[in-house]
């Protein structure tokens, strides 16, 4: 694996982090059932393994959809996604059971309701130890390259709240909270402020390379989801590659 100079301390020993290994498109089958968090009569949460997109794209290949005859529970239908998280991204994940619970979670999410918690590991520490990335995004499409999105004043209102939990060298491990659905919002905005995600290959301008692994998760959601309940509260585990690096670098698992 690649480290760019300002992460390749001693800290950060070449090859270390590929050695764990991660759910690949085409490599294995999900076992879905192993990976709820919770269930009721609405919804799903899954913790999303790293390195499977959430639905099929242009291209076709596997996708955790695939799998999702495994959540039916005697419902005539499938689950559907309420939200997404990028292929590389682990964590809390959102399913509605039926099209009532899609509408309830459609409108909680539109409205800004849903609170999500991610945690990231970045090339860089922030020169503010909290604070707020207010920078409106925008989804440029170039010819023969593809599409990534780009911070534009022309853009759609984005904005990320973080606080750094611990640092390292030149690594630190970051707790996010998106006020905005962005796509590749918290990704965009690091790479903004100079903190790219490691692992990052479309992002990271040289955070790393083709075998580096993503080292963002979507650590918890809450959703007020019921009028006369407390909100869902759910947590999703650090996956394998995060802990790795955690121990790697010698900074404290936040879980």
């Amino acid at each position: 694996m690649y480290w760019p100079k300002r992460c390749s301390s001693a800290l950060i020993k070449r090859g270390t982090v590929a050695e764990v290994p991660v759910v690949r498109p085409g490599t294995m089958a999900v076992d879905l059932l192993s990976r709820i968090l919770y269930r009721d009569g609405l919804i799903i949460i899954l913790d999303k393994p790293a390195g499977l997109p959430v639905h099929q794209g242009p291209s076709g290949g596997p996708s955790l959809e695939d799998d999702f005859a495994q959540l039916r529970f005697g419902l005539p239908r499938l689950p559907a996604l309420a939200h997404r998280l990028d292929a590389d991204t682990s964590g809390c994940l959102v399913l509605g059971r039926h099209p009532k619970a899609l509408r309830r979670l459609g409108k909680i999410f539109r409205e800004g309701r849903a609170e999500k918690t991610y945690l990231a590991l970045t090339c860089g520490v922030p020169e503010q130890e909290q604070g707020r990335i207010d920078a409106p995004l925008f989804k440029q499409t170039r010819p023969h390259k593809g599409w990534r999105m780009t911070v534009d004043a022309s853009g759609k209102p984005a904005l990320t709240a973080y606080r750094v939990l611990a640092a390292r060298g030149d690594v630190a491990l970051l707790v996010l909270h998106p006020r905005t659905g962005r796509t590749h919002q918290i990704r965009v905005h690091l790479a903004h402020i100079g903190c790219p995600i490691l692992g990052d290959t479309k992002y990271g301008a040289g955070a790393s390379d083709a075998g580096a692994r993503l080292h963002l998760h979507a650590a918890r959601i809450r959703l007020p989801l019921y009028a006369k309940r407390a909100p869902v509260d759910v947590q999703a585990p650090l996956p394998p590659h995060f802990v790795s690096t955690l121990r790697q670098v010698g900074l404290p698992d936040p879980s």
